[in-house]
């Protein structure tokens, strides 16, 4: 992913560093490379703005007067920012470099950073971002599918995913093949799958903390 292509899209690079000079380098490297560029002091003046959920990244100085880098990611965590994180800063260590990716940072740099590493930080940064609003879009697009299913076709569908055949489901529900065979097909038209393999796929990706949950390619 581009520059362009990310400006085209509405990304914003957020800039929090109190180091003024360097805040501002900073921000004219990003708008040359073709990015909207927000900047600010403090870890507060980026908290005093609303939670974006739009295309961007929070690019974050780890040391700075008042709440740190570190606390400033944990207070967009708990507020439900959307932003990736990348850290940029001069006092790195490895201490603080773990806990920050632990905390889901999409990378950790140190200063000083050249154009080339700063950027492809930034485009895996939003890269990541775009990956995450996809399978955030599919997931509520599935969650609604469900939603239309018949309290009987939710039955139906946990015998599929569990791999029962359908006599056995039958048995279970207390009905005929016949009839299982026919909630089977409105199952599928109502979930927009064209095999079971992706009716468990979708199933899976519907359950809380589903592992590896992602669109089919």
């Amino acid at each position: 992913m581009t520059p362009a292509r990310d400006a085209a899209t509405g990304a914003i690079i957020h800039v929090v560093d109190d180091d003024d000079a360097f805040r501002a380098a900073m921000a004219r490297l990003l708008r040359v490379a073709g990015y909207e560029v927000k900047e600010y002091r403090s870890a507060g003046d980026y908290l005093l703005e609303p939670p974006s959920d739009g295309s961007g990244c929070l690019l974050l100085d780890l040391h700075m007067p008042g709440p740190d880098g570190l606390e400033l990611q944990e207070a967009v965590l708990r507020r439900g920012d959307a932003l990736p994180v990348v850290f940029l800063t001069g006092h790195g260590d490895i201490r603080s470099s773990v806990r920050a990716m632990r905390q889901g940072a999409a990378d950790f740099l140190t200063k000083p950073v050249n154009r080339e590493q700063l950027l492809a930080a930034i485009g895996a940064a939003l890269e990541r971002q775009e990956r995450e609003q996809s399978t955030s879009r599919w997931r509520r697009e599935l969650a609604a599918r469900y939603a239309t299913l018949s309290p009987r076709e939710k039955q139906v569908l946990e015998g599929i995913v569990t791999g029962a055949l359908n006599k056995q489901i039958a048995a279970l529900l207390g009905t005929s093949e016949r009839t299982i065979k026919a909630h089977r097909s409105k199952i599928m038209q109502k979930m927009r799958v064209a095999s079971v393999a992706e009716l468990v796929l979708a199933s899976a990706a519907l359950r809380p903390r589903a592992a590896g949950g992602r669109p089919p390619d």
